[in-house]
């Protein structure tokens, strides 16, 4: 496990934890040559384009409220220390600490894949998600808007589309996301887990600042969009504390619906947590992690459906009942968005041509 002397700006991670099947292992060493050498230079993300082999992810959890899932990109720029898609990186032989957030994959044939996938005989359409493992418009969508294109095969299909984002570049789509909601075929959910921007800096330092994204909740309601938050992970003792203003916020702003996921760290990401809780809240650290180990049984992580996503024990029931009451304080939750699949069309290339003779 690589270790880097402080913090990157604007990066997440600070190890570099070896791949698990890599079937190597690497050690910090000290051989004296770089004791004064300073901070680590800026680091620079690369982006390679995949050809993936298929698009559409299916899952059978059932603690997830969907399906099918579409990933648009491997890896996420936005470095979140918490992100439990972290460990995936390590498919491909590389780190989740700083690749899985430096270097990127685009499946750039996405949209041709899902035309080739909603077009085959006997397909039942329900409720693809985009934004259920990395960040479908992460910073590096600007240039190579693959979740533009797959969002318009979708919108061409009238097929339903549910988002989960950190970021507002969202709202560049409104024009294919709004006629879409208006034909109940499309939600989004900001995730929004505090309104304090430092906090929110050293925790997701390449996400849209926070009110910035409580501002994207206002754009997409005003544009007819249902659009909920999501407060997501509760870290006890850092962000916990935040949930009321989270939801008062988003609720000001026009959502709708609200969720919230206690912290997570399988894998590597326990390692990549700890350093990263020493080195900006070293204080809190051991605080931070007794509580998480009391969520879940003595342990940093346990994967039971029934409880990973919310925790056992009575801080994980004080957590539920203060987020129900603030639900219904501020009336949220009292629907549930349900797209509809009745209006799906296949995509023109595939449908009989006979009618055209």
């Amino acid at each position: 496990m690589k270790r880097d002397p402080s913090p990157r700006k604007g990066r997440g991670a600070s190890l570099s934890p070896d791949p698990r099947y890599l079937g190597t292992t690497r050690e910090d060493f000290d051989d004296g040559w770089e004791a004064d050498s300073g901070p680590p230079p800026p680091l620079r993300t690369v982006v390679r384009e995949e050809r993936a082999r298929s698009i559409i992810a299916h899952n059978d959890s059932p603690d997830i409220p969907f399906r099918a899932s579409i990933n648009p990109y491997r890896g996420c720029e936005h470095g979140c220390i918490y992100c439990y898609a972290r460990p995936t990186h390590a498919y491909l032989d590389l780190s989740p600490g700083i690749d899985f957030e430096s270097r990127l994959y685009a499946k750039t044939n996405a949209h041709e894949l899902l035309r080739a996938e909603l077009g085959r005989p006997g397909y039942r359409p329900q409720l693809i998600a985009l934004g259920a493992n990395t960040d479908p418009y992460q910073p590096i969508e600007r240039q190579q808007l693959v979740t533009r294109r797959v969002i318009e095969v979708l919108a061409e299909c009238s097929h339903p589309l549910g988002i989960v984002t950190k970021s507002s570049l969202v709202e560049r789509d409104i024009d294919l996301l709004a006629p879409m909601a208006a034909r109940n075929l499309a939600h989004v959910f900001l995730s929004v887990t505090t309104l304090d921007h430092e906090l929110a800096r050293r925790m997701e330092p390449r996400a849209t600042a926070p009110r910035r994204r409580v501002e994207t909740v206002r754009r997409l309601s005003a544009a007819g969009i249902p659009v909920g938050v999501l407060f997501a992970p509760v870290i006890p003792v850092l962000n916990d504390s935040h949930m009321e203003r989270v939801l008062e916020a988003a609720a000001a702003a026009g959502a709708r619906y609200a969720g919230y996921v206690m912290i997570r760290l399988p894998l590597e990401i326990k390692d990549l947590f700890r350093d990263w809780l020493e080195k900006h809240y070293p204080l809190k650290a051991g605080h931070v992690m007794s509580v998480i180990r009391d969520l879940r049984e003595g342990r940093d992580y346990r994967a039971d459906f029934a409880t990973r996503q919310t925790g056992t024990g009575h801080y994980a029931a004080l957590v539920q009942r203060r987020f129900r009451l603030a639900c219904e304080r501020l009336g949220l939750n009292l629907e549930h968005p349900r797209p509809t699949a009745a209006l799906f069309t296949p995509p023109p290339a595939h449908r009989d041509q006979l009618p055209l003779l």
